[in-house]
């Protein structure tokens, strides 16, 4: 199972492992504020990608496209993650006001087809 979590609400004993999926260190927070398994930078979508995307919700689609196409090239990324999703729960963690178009949304999305089909829809 993979939930989202944005970064500021505080940990539960039910988000299961923790995984921060930003490229970039959230803003006001320091290291010790955040309660976390593993910092999965590398899941997060490409510093162009992040830029080109800025959270427009009109891009969300091609947004997803591209940013799922970068997943395949980087599976070690996701794979630790979608380990645990298979025997447990695992919360994506994710800074981005807008909770519905961000990364972590795509990025569930992408481990919940992995999970269903083996490959992303």
């Amino acid at each position: 199972m993979v939930q989202l979590k944005r970064v500021y609400e505080p940990s539960d004993p039910r988000d299961g492992l923790r995984f921060l999926v930003e490229r970039l260190w959230p803003r006001v927070l320091r290291k010790t504020d955040i309660q976390m398994d593993a910092w999965q930078k590398e899941a997060a979508p490409s510093a162009e990608l992040r830029k080109w995307f800025s959270h427009d919700p009109e891009k969300w689609a091609e947004f997803r496209r591209k940013y799922f196409a970068e997943l395949e090239q980087r599976p070690q990324a996701w794979a630790p993650i979608l380990e645990v999703a298979k025997k447990g729960r695992a919360t994506l963690l994710y800074s981005s006001r807008d909770s519905k178009h961000n990364n972590a949304v795509a990025l569930k999305s992408y481990l919940e087809a992995k999970l269903a089909h083996g490959r992303p829809v």
